[in-house]
């Protein structure tokens, strides 16, 4: 892991073109990648099949309750997206991604941008290099960050943003369905869900991002890696990934640790649980540990819809979901969860067999013998 000094380097704005590389560089190449074995997470593999959410299951309430618990993931089917808008969204980001290195960083991110072109947000925090290249953006404000790679606006700029626009509308509409899908997972009633929306607003203040990824043809994909082990900080994201399989999940043995891959559903869309989501359930549904991998002989292309509370919203345990029990986390907003986040990272809390000062979420945890933690339960203010 990094030295805190070195949280502070800026690899957005250094290009090496991965597409045309014949082998890894050091700057690029990991270890431990192969710590853990990795198994097939396709129907058939028993006990490591990546479960499946049907939407339009009478019993799908049920099935996002024990996926949330057990993996903190699962395919979703059933969602209404259409398959065929999914396929225009994949052929998009591949033109983009295509598109000469001049181009793509006239919108590379400066500093602490959150949106732009570049490596991914996590990147800042290790000394190796991912082999991928990403693209954040505002789902409400697409066609002025897009004009950086299109100055011109052209047919293709007008196609892309069109297309994407279209995305958010349905991935937005799927979101808020999800959230009350999740309640009800939960155990929530019908009224308890109204209170929950009236006092809480969830999904009526989510926000979202979007990331698009690209995953490069690899020489050597053993030793590289597409995007390094973490748990996402939000609520929930939506995945979608093109038919080349690379998202692992990480699951505790027994019989041994491993990664499972997912496998590439045609139409299916993958949900991961995110930290925020962890102490809102009070830890009932856990957030996954997931990682990207490359390929030698394909590229993957993959798009990730992040939701998230409002930055000025303090998430804690829903008091409907601690019961008469007591809350597991204190209440904190996003933005101050990422700087505990960070502190994480630096101190190697980032890996779950090598921790050094512990996660971001036990860090975040309350004491079973702290009487002060009664007072951040079912905190989610504005």
């Amino acid at each position: 892991m990094p030295t805190p000094s070195k949280l502070n380097k800026d690899p957005h704005n250094h290009y090496f073109d991965l597409g045309a590389a014949r082998q890894v560089p050091e700057t690029h190449a990991w270890e431990g990648l192969h710590e853990h074995p990795v198994v097939d997470g396709g129907v058939g593999a028993g006990e490591d099949a990546v479960p499946v959410v049907d939407m339009q299951d009478p019993h799908a309430a049920e099935a996002v309750a024990r996926a949330s618990e057990q993996w903190g993931a699962f395919l979703l089917q059933g969602h209404g997206v259409p398959r065929e808008l999914l396929a225009r969204v994949e052929a998009g980001i591949a033109g983009m991604f295509a598109l000469p290195k001049t181009d793509k960083m006239r919108a590379a991110r400066q500093g602490g941008d959150p949106y732009g072109y570049g490596l991914p947000h996590i990147a800042l925090y290790f000394s190796k290099t991912m082999w991928s290249e990403g693209y954040s953006l505002s789902p409400t404000n697409l066609r002025p960050e897009l004009r950086k790679i299109w100055p011109d606006a052209g047919h293709d700029y007008s196609q892309f943003c069109g297309v994407m626009e279209e995305f958010h509308k349905e991935m937005r509409a799927l979101a808020d369905k999800l959230m009350e899908l999740f309640l009800v997972a939960l155990g929530l009633t019908g009224p308890q869900i109204a209170g929950v929306e009236a006092e809480h607003k969830l999904t009526e203040t989510m926000s979202e991002t979007i990331h698009l990824n690209w995953y490069p043809k690899c020489p050597d994909p053993k030793r590289a890696l597409g995007m390094k082990a973490h748990t996402d900080s939000g609520f929930f994201a939506l995945l979608m990934q093109s038919q080349v399989p690379g998202l692992h999940l990480f699951r505790h043995g027994p019989p041994a640790d491993r990664w499972v891959e997912v496998p590439a559903v045609p139409g299916a869309l993958i949900v991961n649980i995110g930290d925020l989501f962890q102490i809102l359930t009070n830890g009932r549904f856990r957030s996954v540990y997931h990682r990207a991998v490359v390929n030698r002989d394909r590229e993957r292309i993959s798009l990730a819809y992040f939701l998230g509370p409002a930055a000025n919203a303090k998430v804690g345990p829903l008091k409907e979901v601690v019961g008469g029990g007591r809350p597991a986390y204190r209440a904190l907003t996003w933005p101050e969860y990422i700087i505990v986040r960070k502190e994480a990272f630096a101190n190697g809390g980032a890996d779950l067999e090598f921790t050094k000062g512990g996660t971001a979420l036990e860090m975040v945890s309350i004491n079973p013998d702290d009487d002060d933690g009664m007072d951040d339960q079912g905190d989610i203010s504005s």
